[in-house]
């Protein structure tokens, strides 16, 4: 019986982006099983392997020098298409994998075994896998294991999703928010792809919290985050980076438009009244930064940005800066 979930790409792909996992870097929790499968089922290669529209990508690999592989060659791209394990014995008796040039070149592979990572809505999103370079049987045993640190692979990416939101404001955490921004170098390296980023704090909050409270500062916080998030495009992402401090991160943005992004931002923050006991206003800096070779890492670009956030606050707050094209940072 076809299982319509097995042949839904469109939605597969949805799935695996809600983790906002792919071009992150890498975690111990995940590194822990790689290892933890090597030493158990005895292989020289264990990877957990994220299968992209085109590559599979792997969160954590062990025994191997890779990042990633083209998908039609990546052994993984198979297993997604089954609910159970998928395991070859000699890939060199394979029809589907002999001419592979993974089996006739590095790595030499010629025994697999893998498993679904399967989301709890019930899309494969990847696999874990485990791989030799000789031919060889996996028993039952070992593939009953291998499907236990699976599930222990989709938990983690569970726990991974939930943990990167901030539960006052619904926005990323700072190190969620870290991750798209990575993403985000890792595409401006890759492909030339342009993006921005808009750091900005609360002007006064402290003035704020002393006179009416820390809930009513929390209040604050909460209705500006709304309505950043009702503004932003879907393709943004905003980030609490700490107390009243945010980002929000502009893919595919220039400079001049991010300017005039935050300029939208800075002045509809101005104009809302937050509800509360009492209604208050508040106005928030803004400091703007397009990602350059210049800063290739997200601390150098917060840096950048967190510069001209400073030169915005100490010409009077309630506006922009833009860092120029030759700031230097600190990171």
């Amino acid at each position: 019986m076809l299982d319509p979930k097995l042949m839904d790409e469109p939605a597969r792909m949805a799935a695996l982006e809600r983790y906002e996992v792919l071009d992150t870097p890498g975690e111990a929790s995940f590194d822990r099983i790689t290892d933890l499968v090597r030493s158990i089922l005895d292989v020289p290669i264990s990877a957990v392997s994220l299968v992209d529209a085109d590559r599979q990508w792997f969160k954590s690999i062990a025994g191997l020098d890779a990042r990633q592989t083209a998908r039609d060659i990546a052994f993984c791209a198979h297993t997604i298409s089954q609910r159970g394990p998928m395991v070859v014995t000699d890939a060199r008796e394979d029809a589907r994998f002999r001419d592979n040039p993974l089996v006739t070149g590095d790595p030499n592979i010629r025994s697999y075994a893998g498993i679904p990572l399967e989301t709890p809505d019930g899309y494969n999103i990847g696999s874990l896998c485990a791989i030799d370079t000789v031919p060889r049987q996996f028993n039952p045993g070992q593939i009953a294991i291998l499907q236990s640190l699976a599930a222990l692979v989709v938990e983690q990416l569970e726990l991974r999703r939930i943990a990167e939101r901030d539960h006052l404001t619904g926005a990323l955490t700072r190190r969620a928010f870290l991750g798209e921004m990575n993403r985000a170098i890792a595409l401006f390296e890759r492909h030339q792809r342009p993006a921005s980023l808009l750091l900005f704090d609360i002007d006064h909050f402290k003035r704020i919290n002393d006179s009416h409270g820390h809930p009513v500062g929390d209040q604050v916080i909460h209705g500006i985050a709304r309505l950043c998030t009702g503004l932003r495009r879907p393709s943004d992402s905003l980030g609490r980076l700490g107390g009243e401090e945010f980002g929000i991160l502009l893919p595919e943005t220039c400079r001049e438009d991010a300017a005039r992004a935050a300029q939208r931002f800075c002045e509809a923050i101005a104009a809302t009244e937050i509800s509360g006991a009492p209604p208050l206003r508040a106005t928030a800096s803004f400091g703007v930064a397009e990602l350059r070779a210049d800063w290739p890492t997200s601390e150098s670009w917060l840096a950048v940005a967190d510069m001209a956030l400073y030169e915005a606050k100490r010409s009077g707050r309630n506006r922009i800066a833009v860092a120029r094209h030759d700031a230097s940072h600190a990171a």
